[in-house]
């Protein structure tokens, strides 16, 4: 669906009441967290955007027939079982119900917000299964439990409204990288198929043109921090109540960045060369929006900082290259892993609607952010 075509599907949709708790829906409103004319309609209806279950996989050298390797993927890693999950997929099904390892996960990705996030379906005990419900609430996807149909709110894994009210999914580590580098990095990895079950232009942007808008397609409150571009990206690292926010361009401009929150230090490594999904009509033909990792500057109780030399990032205490894994590729602590911090991709307008008090780090402030060497 084109951007133009939501449109008009919204302004055809604000003359009518939203479709719930009209439907066949059987959700518990008695119990809910929110009023429910905060959630709106986004134009298809219930499971109108098909989520998958039981997805099929293709081997990376199987992939790398079909998927550009600049387009982006997320992935997931649980052991030995590493699965990457392509956005010109997610893109039309926004939601896969899948088990990685012993783990039953729900991978989720909202276009309208950029949120890719991965959950854990298990909530008291119970496996759920997850569908796009069709509404939204602050422009981002609301989607519901096939058990007990609860609604829940994709960017924060919280339920919304029914039974399950108020429980929260956990979040599952994850990284979204361009293909090439995960199949560098995983040759035996696997990778979502294309074999859905569906009929759609994989590889094909319905939301082309959406990132380099004017405005949203499903108006929000302005949030806190208005100077912001709505659609501006920023990269994310919550520490429990704390959040700080990064503007990629920043980012960009660095490639090395190390911060804390709350007491906790970090490094963000961050890399060009992975397209957007939301740019032109072709995702292989889209802009560079750039990749990016968090990690624990430490490894096997050596405090670590880091510099980036020509296109190599290497830490300043044994001149090791580490890759957007934060893996050591070269160097004395060659097969090195640092420990992942829990980080996300956003447009601005999306997290800061739901987040509203985080930090902004803007592009005056990245090198204060430097730490002095952690070695001390």
């Amino acid at each position: 669906m084109t951007p133009r075509l939501l449109l008009e599907v919204l302004t055809l949709a604000s003359a009518a009441l939203a479709q719930f708790p009209v439907g066949n829906w059987r959700t518990d409103v008695s119990k809910r967290s929110i009023t429910l004319d905060e959630l709106v309609p986004g134009g298809p209806p219930k499971d109108g955007i098909p989520a998958l279950h039981f997805p099929r996989f293709d081997t990376v050298p199987a992939a790398a027939r079909w998927l550009d390797e600049k387009e982006p993927v997320l992935v997931v890693e649980q052991g030995q079982d590493v699965r990457a999950y392509p956005f010109r997929i997610l893109i039309w099904h926004e939601l896969v119900n899948d088990q990685v390892g012993d783990r039953p996960v729900l991978v989720s990705y909202c276009p309208l917000c950029y949120s890719a996030l991965v959950f854990d379906r298990r909530v008291r005990g119970d496996v759920l299964t997850f569908g796009v419900s069709g509404m939204l609430r602050g422009s981002d996807m609301v989607m519901f439990d096939r058990q007990t149909e609860s609604l829940w709110q994709q960017i924060t894994g919280e339920a919304l409204v029914g039974a399950l009210t108020s429980h929260r999914l956990s979040i599952v580590p994850s990284q979204t990288v361009p293909f090439e580098t995960y199949a560098k990095q995983f040759p035996g990895g696997k990778v979502l198929s294309r074999e859905t079950g569906h009929r759609r232009p994989y590889g094909r942007s319905p939301y082309a043109g959406y990132e380099s808008g004017q405005r949203l397609l499903f108006p929000v409150p302005a949030p806190k921090e208005a100077r912001r571009r709505p659609l501006e990206r920023l990269l994310t690292v919550k520490c429990g109540d704390k959040a700080k926010a990064y503007p990629l361009n920043a980012l960009g401009k660095s490639g090395v960045v190390e911060g804390a929150c709350a007491g906790n230090r970090f490094v963000i490594f961050f890399e060009r060369g992975m397209r957007s999904a939301v740019d032109a009509e072709w995702i292989r033909d889209s802009r560079d929006a750039g990749a990016a990792g968090v990690f624990v500057p430490m490894v096997e109780g050596q405090h670590l900082s880091f510099r980036r030399e020509s296109r190599k990032i290497v830490d300043t205490q044994t001149g090791s290259a580490w890759n957007l894994w934060g893996i050591a590729m070269e160097g004395p602590l060659a097969g090195k892993r640092l420990p992942a911090v829990e980080h996300g991709i956003y447009f601005a307008f999306a997290w800061l609607t739901f987040y509203p008090d985080t930090e902004i780090v803007g592009p005056s402030k990245i090198s204060g952010e430097r730490l002095t060497p952690l070695s001390k």
